[in-house]
């Protein structure tokens, strides 16, 4: 199913975030962004404005790569999937996102402008060898029109191709409480947090 809503946020939706109180931290030397979320309405503010900076960039014909791999690293219930499922439905995509604990990865297309771009979401913890994603012939989902969201990339033990982000998320003293660094490992990661932070609230 490709999404049906619009992949762009309209002007001003974010602004209207405002009505939250967040602890923002930008580590320019560090090419980070950590954000304290104490709800899940919160949490889902950030994963949807990121997803909403992806769409923009990866639509954007002008720009010299359009696919962004992302790793999203936490302990057991940290929260990783529904921050994953915040962030493609950011994106703009309309249908049920999924775990894909079972499945490895679980695709995800999205209609953007007259485009198509593809959030390919993996869960690599059950994987028994380090290369069996790409047995799986899931190598080419990193050179789509897209991202790659990638649970449990350790278990590829460096197998993966180049990372541009990492998402670490901690969970709080709370149910709904999460810690977030999102911390930039190429130029394209740079690029993608800098616009995240003139949109956060």
């Amino acid at each position: 199913m490709i999404g049906g809503r619009n992949c762009f946020r309209r002007e001003g939706h974010l602004l209207n975030k405002l009505r939250y109180t967040l602890d923002i931290q930008i580590d320019s030397h560090l090419k980070s962004i950590k954000r304290h979320c104490r709800q899940e309405s919160e949490t889902a503010d950030l994963a949807e404005a990121l997803g909403s900076v992806l769409a923009h960039f990866l639509e954007d014909a002008t720009s010299p790569k359009q696919h962004a791999n992302i790793a999203l690293e936490g302990n057991l219930g940290a929260g990783k999937t529904a921050f994953a499922r915040y962030l493609i439905q950011g994106m703009g995509y309309a249908g049920k996102v999924k775990s894909p604990t079972y499945s490895l990865c679980e695709s995800y297309p999205i209609a953007c402008g007259k485009q198509t771009l593809h959030a390919f979401h993996f869960d690599l913890y059950r994987m028994r060898t380090p290369l069996e994603w790409q047995e799986a012939g899931l190598a080419e989902h990193f050179d789509a029109l897209g991202i790659c969201l990638i649970e449990w990339p350790e278990k590829a033990e460096g197998t993966l191709p180049i990372l541009d982000l990492q998402i670490s998320i901690t969970a709080g003293e709370q149910e709904t409480e999460r810690k977030f660094e999102l911390k930039a490992l190429s130029d394209l990661g740079l690029t993608i947090l800098t616009q995240l932070q003139v949109d956060l609230p």
